[in-house]
C-alpha cells in the first residue's frame, strides 16, 4: 500500500492527465449545449493544460516538487483560454500552491490541495452556478474531506474522490435544465474528470485507451465518459496528417513606401498560390509573413519587390516531423501510455495564433520614443473588416481571436505590454474571453487595467465610438458600461448537430438566428433567418440597425438584405459593414 507519491510521480500523473484530455478534446467540444460551429470547451482546456505541459517538459532532470508546481501553475495561468481554461488554471494553481511545500504528498495534503483548488476556482467566477465544472470540483473536495481520516492509501483515496466527481458530473443535467434538454453533461466538468482519470490510470499503471469516436461515443463510466449526441469528429494524432508542403517560411518586409490595399492583396494572393497555412500581418511600414510552401525562393523574390527583407527563416518540416515522431515515441515509452503525447500537440497552444504573430510583430517598433499617454485601448477582434473598423476608431492594439479561437491570458499580457499607456481599457468582445482578460489584469502591476465586459463585437464598437481621450478613466468606464447595456446583439450561423434547446428543434446544417438570450429562430435560408431574427430584436425604441457581413456572404446577398431592411424599417438608420468574420454569416446590433 502506497501512502505517498513524489515529484516524479506527480509529473507523470499530470502529463498523463493532459494527454487524456488532449485525446478527448473533440468529444468534449461536442458537449457544448449550443450546436454552433465554435464549440470550444475541450480545445480551450487542452490548450490551457498543454501550455503547462510545455513548461514541465522544459524542467531539468533534477527538478523538485516546488519547481514542478511552479511550472504547472505558471504555464496554465499564462496559457489559460476561455472560461473553462481559466477555471482549470485556477484549479491547478490552488492544487500546486499546496503541493509545492512538500517533497512527498499524502492524502491529507491532497485534501488540503483540493479545497484550495476549489477556493481559487470559485474566486475566478463572478456568479457560480450549480451543474458546472465548479460543482464537480467541489464534490471532489467534499469527498476528500469526508474520507481523509479513514483512507490513507493514495490509490484507493484518489479512486473514491474521482468517482465522487464522476457522480457529480452525471448529475449536472439535473441541475441545469438546458443540459438535460440537450442530452449532455457539463463540458467543463467532463474536461476536469478526464484530466483526473488520466492521472489516476497512470498511478495505477494502466494503459489509457483513446476514446473511440469513429462510430459515435458510447458511455464508458470507468473511463469518465458520458454519452453525447451524434458522432464525434475526432482529429486523431497530429502525425496522421500528411505534410503537404516542405518548408515553413517566415520573413518580414520593411516597406520602402506605403502600399495600396490592392497591392497588399495581390501579394497575399500570390503567397496563397504558393502554399498554405498563411499568416499575413501588416501595418503601415512592414508586413510579417508565415507560409508553408515548396518554393521559399519565389516567396522571397516576390516580397523583395515591396521592400527590404529581414528575420528570414526557412525550416524543413519533413525533417522536423520525423524528429518529433521519434521524440514523441520516447515520451510515450517513458510514461507507458497507449496514446500520442506529440510535440505537435504541445505546440498547439502556441501555433496558428495570429495574436502571437502580431505581438511578436509589434516588438519591431521602438516604443521607447513614444511618450507614455494617459489612456489606451485594447480590443479583441476577428476578421479583416472588424479589424479595420477598430483601427479606424483609434484602438491601440488588436488581439486576434474572438469566437473561433479564444486568446489566452498570455496573449492579453503581451497586448498590455505593447500599449504605452498608464491606463488601459480592454474590450474582450466575447463572454468567453472576459475571465482571461481579468486574469491578465490581476497579473499586471505597472499599469491600471480596466476590463469593459463587452460580450460581443458590436458592443465593443458602440462603446469605443464614445471614447473621450480628454476625459478621465472613471468617466470613460462609466460611459462604456452604460452604452453596452443598451446594445442588443444577434448572430446568424449554422448548426453542427441535432439538438433541442428551449423547446426549439434544431437539425444539423439548419441556419440559426441567436440574440443575447439564445436561439430565437431556425430556418433553411440565411437571409430569411436573418430578417426573422432582426424582427425579434427590433422594438419601438430602436433607432439604429447595424449589420456586419461575414466572410462567406457575397456582396450581392448583403445588398439584397440591406434593401429589405431599409424597406421594412424606414424609421431606423440601417448600415451594412464588411466584418469579414468567419463562422457567422451576419453579426447584428440593434440600438
Amino acid at each position: 500500500m502506497a501512502t505517498t507519491f513524489d515529484a516524479k510521480s506527480f509529473r507523470d500523473m499530470f502529463l498523463a492527465g493532459a494527454a487524456n484530455l488532449n485525446s478527448k478534446k473533440d468529444y468534449i467540444n461536442e458537449l457544448n449545449v449550443f450546436p454552433v460551429p465554435d464549440g470550444d470547451t475541450g480545445s480551450n482546456m487542452t490548450l490551457t493544460i498543454l501550455s503547462a505541459v510545455s513548461e514541465v517538459e522544459a524542467l531539468p532532470d533534477n527538478f523538485d516538487m516546488k519547481m514542478l508546481c511552479k511550472a504547472i501553475s505558471s504555464g496554465s495561468l499564462k496559457g489559460a483560454r476561455g472560461n473553462s481554461g481559466v477555471i482549470l488554471s485556477q484549479i491547478l494553481r490552488g492544487l500546486t500552491k499546496c503541493f509545492q511545500d512538500y517533497d512527498e504528498i499524502d492524502t491529507a495534503i491532497i485534501t488540503k490541495a483540493f479545497s484550495s483548488a476549489v477556493e481559487s476556482a470559485f474566486k475566478a467566477v463572478m456568479k457560480p452556478k450549480e451543474g458546472t465544472i465548479l460543482t464537480v470540483a467541489k464534490a471532489i473536495a467534499d469527498e476528500a474531506n469526508r474520507i481523509v481520516d479513514s483512507e490513507k492509501d493514495i490509490e484507493a483515496f484518489i479512486v473514491k474522490v474521482v468517482e465522487a466527481g464522476q457522480k457529480a458530473l452525471d448529475n449536472t443535467p439535473n441541475q441545469l435544465p438546458i443540459l438535460k434538454e440537450a442530452g449532455v453533461v457539463d463540458s467543463g466538468g467532463m474536461g476536469l474528470i478526464t484530466v483526473l482519470y488520466g492521472g489516476l490510470y497512470k498511478l495505477q499503471g494502466k494503459e489509457i485507451a483513446l476514446l473511440n469516436t469513429g462510430d459515435g461515443v458510447k458511455k464508458q463510466r470507468g473511463a469518465g465518459v458520458m454519452s453525447g449526441n451524434g458522432p464525434s469528429k475526432g482529429r486523431g494524432s497530429a502525425y496522421d496528417a500528411d505534410i503537404k508542403f516542405t518548408y515553413c517560411t517566415e520573413f518580414i518586409i520593411m516597406l520602402d513606401n506605403e502600399i495600396k490595399d490592392s497591392d497588399r492583396d495581390s501579394l497575399k494572393e500570390f503567397l496563397l498560390g504558393l502554399g498554405d497555412s498563411l499568416v499575413f500581418v501588416y501595418d503601415d511600414d512592414y508586413i510579417k509573413v508565415h507560409v508553408h510552401t515548396d518554393h521559399p525562393g519565389q516567396a522571397f523574390e516576390k516580397a523583395i519587390e515591396y521592400g527590404q527583407l529581414t528575420n528570414m527563416k526557412i525550416d524543413n518540416m519533413r525533417e522536423e516531423h520525423q524528429e518529433a515522431k521519434e521524440h514523441a515515441a520516447s515520451i510515450k515509452d517513458s510514461l507507458n501510455l497507449d496514446m500520442d503525447v506529440t510535440p505537435e500537440a504541445l505546440a498547439e497552444a502556441k501555433a496558428h495564433d495570429e495574436a502571437k504573430a502580431k505581438a511578436e510583430f509589434a516588438a519591431i517598433k521602438d516604443l521607447s520614443d513614444e511618450p507614455r499617454k494617459n489612456m489606451g485601448i485594447i480590443a479583441v477582434s476577428i476578421g479583416r473588416g472588424m479589424n479595420e473598423i477598430f483601427k479606424g476608431l483609434g484602438v491601440d492594439y488588436l488581439v486576434e481571436g474572438g469566437q473561433t479561437m479564444n486568446p489566452s491570458t498570455e496573449d492579453m499580457l503581451s497586448a498590455i505590454a505593447h500599449v504605452n499607456a498608464d491606463n488601459i481599457f480592454i474590450f474582450p468582445n466575447n463572454k468567453n474571453i472576459i475571465m482571461a482578460a481579468n486574469q491578465a489584469r490581476d497579473l499586471t502591476e505597472d499599469k491600471n487595467i480596466v476590463i469593459i465586459p463587452t460580450t460581443t463585437v458590436p458592443q465593443g464598437v458602440s462603446a469605443i465610438i464614445c471614447f473621450n481621450p480628454e476625459g478621465d478613466v472613471f468617466e470613460n468606464e462609466e460611459t462604456f458600461k452604460g452604452i453596452i447595456e443598451n446594445v442588443k446583439t444577434g448572430q446568424v450561423t449554422y448548426a453542427v448537430r441535432d439538438t433541442k434547446i428551449n423547446g426549439i428543434e434544431v437539425h444539423k446544417e439548419d441556419i440559426m438566428g441567436m440574440d443575447d438570450g439564445g436561439i430565437k429562430t431556425v430556418g433553411s435560408d440565411i437571409e430569411e433567418t436573418t430578417l426573422n431574427l432582426i424582427k425579434e430584436m427590433v422594438d419601438e425604441d430602436t433607432e439604429l440597425i447595424s449589420v456586419y457581413k461575414g466572410q462567406d456572404v457575397s456582396d450581392k446577398d448583403a445588398k439584397s438584405l440591406l434593401s429589405k431592411l431599409d424597406e421594412a424599417y424606414p424609421d431606423c438608420d440601417v448600415e451594412m459593414n464588411d466584418g469579414g468574420q468567419p463562422v457567422y454569416y451576419y453579426i447584428l446590433s440593434v440600438e
